[in-house]
């Protein structure tokens, strides 16, 4: 494993490589965690390990405002995590040993997933997004989002979400995104997984992603919640059957 910083825009993005192999070149897979996450979570880990036991590289990165990322919490948006994610992809760009490029995306990092498939549809053999909450953006035109109600004329300009304080330009950005918008754009393969009881972000959601993209499979963890913290293995081996069958058609 190698730890270090990516430069984003002026600040560091706090990231972890993890090879299977470092004598053979491969495919990599960027993995990017969701709202309030991290890269060591348990969900997170687990996608790590998974892939790296399919012969994939895995570069997990935090985004701004998350984790040990420069920038504070309250401060973040989706276009600056959108952001961050392309210098991501330039520095990826870099390393001589990666043959095919995937993206995967937990949540917020799902839906993160979703725009940057739409924005950069030649880069990658596919995209995974687990949990997707692409919601944001409706919820946020709505005035409803992050369990909160609010005059979406009138944003405030802090919010309070849990025992967090965010900034009203949260909502403010997300009011802009159509992520329909980006999943019109993206023609390759999408792999979808979602536990049927997420009361975080609905399964509905999962479901209407996959009637919108060209080419998606949506695997449900049945019973499982929004971090599968009841069927974890579950999930783990969804990812790897994916894996598994990439490779099985490469041969």
């Amino acid at each position: 494993m190698k730890e270090f910083f990516i430069s984003s825009d002026g600040i560091r993005l706090h990231a972890k490589l993890d090879r299977p192999d470092e004598s053979v070149k491969g495919p990599l897979c960027i993995l990017v965690h969701g709202f309030t996450g991290h890269m060591e979570e348990d969900h997170i880990v687990a996608m790590q390990q998974a892939m790296n036991e399919c012969g994939i590289s895995v570069l997990r990165v935090e985004m701004y405002g998350h984790g040990l990322s420069d920038g504070e919490f309250r401060d973040h948006t989706l276009y600056k995590w959108v952001t961050n994610m392309i210098s991501v992809i330039h520095y990826v760009k870099t390393l001589d040993f990666v043959t095919d490029l995937y993206l995967c995306g937990h949540s917020q990092g799902g839906l993160l997933t979703m725009l940057i498939g739409g924005m950069f549809p030649d880069d990658f053999k596919a995209i995974l997004t687990i949990s997707p909450a692409w919601m944001i953006p409706e919820l946020a035109r709505n005035g409803t989002l992050l369990g909160l109600s609010f005059d979406p004329l009138h944003i405030p300009d802090v919010l309070q979400s849990w025992d967090r304080e965010l900034s009203g330009d949260y909502c403010r950005v997300a009011q802009t995104i159509h992520v329909e918008d980006e999943i019109e754009r993206y023609k390759g393969k999408v792999f979808i997984i979602h536990g049927d009881a997420d009361d975080t972000v609905p399964y509905a959601y999962a479901e209407k992603a996959l009637a919108l993209y060209h080419d998606a499979t949506l695997v449900p963890i049945h019973g499982d919640d929004h971090c599968f913290t009841k069927h974890l293995p579950e999930m783990k081996d969804a990812l790897k059957s994916f894996f598994l069958d990439e490779a099985n058609k490469e041969n």
